[in-house]
C-alpha cells in the first residue's frame, strides 16, 4: 500500500515546489539580474494573482470535461509547467525582462493550477479504493510530499548556488513525477460540469465557506511574515531559515495528524490543530526585537498546525465529493479559489493598513506601526481562528 501512495507524495511535491518558492524566487532573480524595478513587478504579481484566482473554476471545468484523457492533459500541463520554469530561471529573456516575466508565470500558474486541480479530483476516485479512511490516508502521503517540495525547492537554488540549475532539476522531477503516476490516472468518462449543482449542495458551500476562512489566518500571517521578521523582531536575513523551519514542520507533522484523524476521527484532530495555531499566534504578539529563538518555537508550531490544516481539510471536502456522481474537478477548482480569494484578501486589507499607520521596512518604522503589525501578524489570525472554529462546531462531518 505504501508503495501504491508514493507516486502521490512526488507529485505532490513537483507540484508544491512551483507554488509559493517561486514567488520568494523569481520577483529577486529579476531584481538582481534584468534590474526590473520592485513596483513593477508587485504590479504583475498582483495582476496575475487576479487571474489565477479568477479562471481556477474555469480550470476546474476543464480537466472535468477532459477526465477521459487525463494522463495525457496531466502529461501536457506538467511540460508546459517545466518550460515555463526553465524559461523563468534559465533562458535569457528575449524580450523585455518585465513582459517574459509577466508571460512565462502566466503559463506557469495556469499549469500549476490546472495540475492542482486534475490531481486531488483524481485523489478522490483513488482514496475511495483505498478502504475506510482512505482519504485521511491519502492526504497524508499527499500533504507530506507537497511540504517536503515546497521546503526544499525553498533552499533549493541557493544549494545548488544557481537558479538556472534548480529549473533543469525542476523539470527531470515533472519526467520523474509524470513517468510514476502514468498508471494512476483513472481515464473516467466525461461528466458535464455542474458548478450550480455543486452550489446547490448545502454541505459544499459550507466546506468551501470554512476553507476560505480557516485559510485566512495563514494567507495573513504569510503576507506580513517577511515583515514581521525584518522589522518586528530586527531579524533580517533569518527569514529564510525561519520559513523553512516552519515548512519542515508542517511536514514532519503531516503523517502524525493523518494517523491521528483515522483514530479519534478527523473533526477533533482538525479542532485541536486549530487550537494549537490560536495558542502559536497569541505568543507570535508578545514577541519584539531579538526574539527570534522564540519566534522559531512559534514558526515549529505554526507550522506543526498548518499541516494539519492541509492534510484533513482537503480530505473532507474529498469524501464528501465521493458520495456525488462526478465534479470532482469542478469541485476542487472551487476549493482552488476559495484558497486563493483568502490570500488575495489579505493583502489587500493588511498591506494598505500598515502602510496608513507609516509602516516602512526595516528598522526605522515607527512604534504604532509595529504595534499595528503585531496585531494583524498575531491577533487577527487569533480572531479568525475563532471563526473557522465555531463554523467547524456546527459542521456535521461524518466519520465513516
Amino acid at each position: 500500500m505504501k508503495a501504491d501512495l508514493a507516486p502521490w507524495s512526488l507529485f505532490a511535491g513537483l507540484i508544491a515546489a512551483a507554488g509559493l518558492p517561486i514567488y520568494i524566487h523569481a520577483p529577486k532573480v529579476y531584481v538582481d539580474q534584468y534590474g526590473v524595478g520592485l513596483g513593477a513587478l508587485g504590479l504583475v504579481l498582483a495582476g496575475l494573482r487576479l487571474v489565477d484566482v479568477v479562471q481556477d473554476p474555469a480550470l476546474g471545468w476543464l480537466a472535468e470535461r477532459t477526465r477521459a484523457r487525463r494522463g495525457a492533459m496531466v502529461a501536457g500541463a506538467a511540460g508546459l509547467m517545466a518550460l515555463a520554469m526553465l524559461g523563468l530561471f534559465a533562458v535569457t529573456p528575449p524580450v523585455a525582462p518585465l513582459l517574459w516575466f509577466a508571460l512565462v508565470l502566466t503559463v506557469l500558474f495556469s499549469a500549476f493550477s490546472f495540475l492542482t486541480i486534475a490531481f486531488y479530483a483524481e485523489g478522490v476516485g483513488k482514496a475511495r479504493s483505498l478502504g475506510p479512511k482512505g482519504h485521511l490516508r491519502l492526504a497524508g502521503w499527499r500533504e507530506t510530499g507537497a511540504l517536503v517540495g515546497v521546503s526544499v525547492a525553498a533552499v533549493a537554488p541557493v544549494v545548488l548556488g544557481s537558479f538556472a540549475a534548480f529549473a533543469w532539476i525542476f523539470a527531470g522531477l515533472a519526467l520523474l513525477a509524470v513517468l510514476a503516476m502514468r498508471r494512476d490516472w483513472a481515464g473516467a468518462a466525461a461528466v458535464a460540469p455542474d458548478l450550480r449543482g455543486l452550489l446547490a449542495d448545502p454541505m459544499v458551500r459550507r466546506l468551501l465557506l470554512l476553507a476560505l476562512v480557516n485559510a485566512a489566518p495563514v494567507a495573513v500571517t504569510s503576507t506580513l511574515f517577511l515583515f514581521f521578521v525584518e522589522s518586528r523582531l530586527q531579524a533580517p536575513g533569518m527569514e529564510g531559515p525561519l520559513l523553512l523551519l516552519f515548512f519542515l514542520s508542517a511536514a514532519a507533522s503531516a503523517p502524525g495528524w493523518s494517523r491521528l484523524a483515522r483514530g479519534i476521527g478527523a473533526k477533533r484532530t482538525l479542532l485541536a490543530g486549530m487550537v494549537l495555531a490560536i495558542l502559536s499566534f497569541i505568543f507570535a504578539y508578545t514577541l519584539g526585537a531579538g526574539d527570534v529563538v522564540a519566534f522559531a518555537l512559534i514558526s515549529a508550531a505554526s507550522g506543526a498546525a498548518l499541516g494539519a490544516d492541509m492534510v484533513l481539510l482537503p480530505a473532507i471536502f474529498a469524501r464528501h465529493l465521493s458520495g456525488r456522481e462526478g465534479g470532482e474537478a469542478a469541485g476542487f477548482g472551487l476549493w482552488s479559489f476559495a484558497s486563493k480569494l483568502a490570500l488575495a484578501l489579505a493583502a489587500a486589507g493588511a498591506l494598505p493598513l500598515l502602510q496608513l499607520a507609516g509602516f516602512t521596512p526595516g528598522a526605522g518604522a515607527p512604534d504604532q506601526a509595529l504595534a499595528l503589525l503585531s496585531v494583524l501578524y498575531a491577533l487577527v489570525p487569533c480572531g479568525l481562528k475563532l471563526l473557522a472554529i465555531g463554523l467547524l462546531l456546527v459542521t456535521p462531518i461524518p466519520e465513516t
